[in-house]
């Protein structure tokens, strides 16, 4: 039993899995924050265009 216990608190793959976990999390949460604040600016984009070649095409 004690040789058991010393193995089980020298095992580190648990640690590993949970780091590259908490890795793999924090890469999305930047994903979602860029790409989120990407899509705003060019929905911003497109609506300029928008209103630039509605307002083009009504003065003809």
């Amino acid at each position: 039993m004690k040789n058991l216990m010393k193995r089980f608190a020298k095992d580190e793959s648990g640690a590993t899995a949970i780091e590259y976990g908490l890795i793999a999390a924090l890469i999305a949460v930047v994903l979602i924050t860029v790409l989120g604040s990407l899509g705003s600016s060019l929905n911003s984009t497109f609506d300029k265009i928008n209103v630039a070649v509605t307002s083009a095409n009504t003065t003809k």
